[in-house]
């Protein structure tokens, strides 16, 4: 059995990700902004071998994650599923002056990836929004735009893609995918949303630890278990290496060849 971690798993994706690992009979260790969400997460999932804590909204934060996560010995798979949405009239700030869309959704798993002990499996949670991003790689961090909420949420999840080939591309020992979870009733999604809840985890767990063919791939791209293309555009080696550089930059963490 596999032992995974799963970022941003006190609610919602996270945890219904971390309660099927758990059926499943593998090792989680679940990950919480604070500690009373890591409370509500113990909770949730007393079977998890661990909680850890971490705001994934700061380089130091998500230092402290890896930290935490690599004294607790090594992984097979991590889930990177942290995120936040697209709600916002202004962009909320996080260290730095960079927008938290920004800060959770590509500098966060960015650092992580880097930092944690590298693992068999990476999987990133992107969104079909990505297709419709009008992505600027010369202002990732929004500096020179007028703010729009969807347009950042979607470019992030983008640029979610983008790091995970890059890492399929750099790590060829590390099946290194992104998926799609769907448009789900969670509190990200609102009540409204028209997919499957049900499938919007199985996914990621399925490309975490399953010994199926076809999700021992790396560099793909996944909806409900099965391939579908991204935005052709995430294909360019050049842009994964721009903004892997430009993550290094802002972080001043280096991913290692």
């Amino acid at each position: 059995m596999a032992r995974v971690f799963v970022t941003g798993s006190s609610t919602g994706l996270g945890l219904m990700a971390g309660e099927l690992l758990t059926e499943q009979g593998h090792r989680v260790v679940l990950h919480a902004r604070n500690a009373a969400r890591a409370d509500d997460a113990r909770r949730a999932l007393p079977q998890a071998e661990a909680v850890v804590v971490g705001d994934l909204s700061t380089v130091a934060g998500a230092r402290g994650v890896a930290e935490q996560a690599n004294a607790l010995g090594r992984f097979d798979a991590v889930i990177h599923n942290a995120g936040v949405g697209y709600r916002e009239s202004l962009p909320t700030s996080a260290e730095g002056g960079l927008p938290l869309t920004f800060a959770v959704n590509v500098l966060a798993p960015y650092v992580l990836t880097a930092l944690i002990e590298r693992p068999d499996r990476l999987v990133y949670l992107s969104s079909g929004m990505h297709r419709g991003a009008n992505v600027r790689l010369d202002d990732p961090t929004w500096a020179k735009r007028a703010w729009s909420a969807a347009e950042a949420y979607g470019e992030s999840k983008f640029f979610d893609v983008l790091i995970a080939f890059a890492v399929a591309r750099r790590w060829p020992n590390v099946l290194s995918n992104a998926l799609e979870p769907g448009w789900v009733a969670t509190r990200m999604g609102g009540a409204g949303a028209p997919d499957d809840l049900d499938q919007a985890h199985r996914t990621q767990v399925w490309l975490a630890v399953s010994d199926d063919p076809e999700a021992r791939v790396t560099g793909a791209y996944f909806r409900y278990k099965r391939p579908r293309a991204p935005d052709p555009r995430t294909a360019s080696a050049e842009w994964q290496d721009r903004l892997i550089a430009e993550c290094e930059r802002l972080s001043g963490v280096t991913l290692p060849g």
